[in-house]
């Protein structure tokens, strides 16, 4: 059984910053596409952030220069570092697996607020 399991999230200030990481078990995420998404109150799940397997890196405008995506294929972990963070970045976020087929974490709150 394959599980995408996500800790990190809470609650903080405006330029404030949080790690969310995202741990599977049953793949090996070696090949797989690992990404960041989010999904604010009454909007669309848009992406945040990828890796590929290479380490190439692809980021939303609204959180270039503030987040960092990162993965340790030793751990099958990703992880996003998320620095400055702003009010409209509160969203649930959710990490996800693409290869062949694409797997969901279990979604994490983040709420940036004063």
């Amino acid at each position: 059984q394959v599980q995408l399991v996500q800790s990190g999230g809470g609650l903080v200030q405006p330029g404030g910053s949080l790690r969310l990481s995202c741990a599977a078990s049953g793949i090996t995420v070696n090949l797989y596409i690992l990404g960041w998404y989010r999904q604010a109150p009454g909007k669309e799940r848009e992406l945040v952030a990828t890796i590929n397997s290479g380490g190439s890196t692809n980021y939303a405008d609204s959180v270039k220069g503030r987040f960092t995506i990162s993965r340790d294929d030793g751990k099958n972990t990703v992880y996003l570092q998320m620095t400055s963070l702003k009010p409209e970045d509160t969203a649930v976020y959710y990490c996800n697996a693409r290869w062949a087929i694409q797997y969901w974490g279990q979604g994490t709150q983040v709420t940036v607020s004063s």
